[in-house]
């Protein structure tokens, strides 16, 4: 039976676990896109805004 993510990451070290999970997916949020050269970086501002605030609404 599969652990819980709780069991082995913690949110303090790595508060943006998901967000990197979903750039190996090649989904990049923010950052430099090595494969297709783009330049996503403007967005982290709004990205991480925005969790702040989803994080009072929703829990994990």
């Amino acid at each position: 039976m599969p652990m819980a993510r709780s069991r082995y990451i913690s949110l303090e070290a790595t508060p943006y676990y998901h967000c990197i999970g979903r750039c190996v997916r090649r989904a990049f949020l923010w950052g430099k896109d090595h494969f297709s050269g783009q330049d996503f970086s403007h967005r982290k501002g709004w990205v991480v805004e925005r969790l702040a605030e989803l994080s009072e609404v929703f829990a994990m």
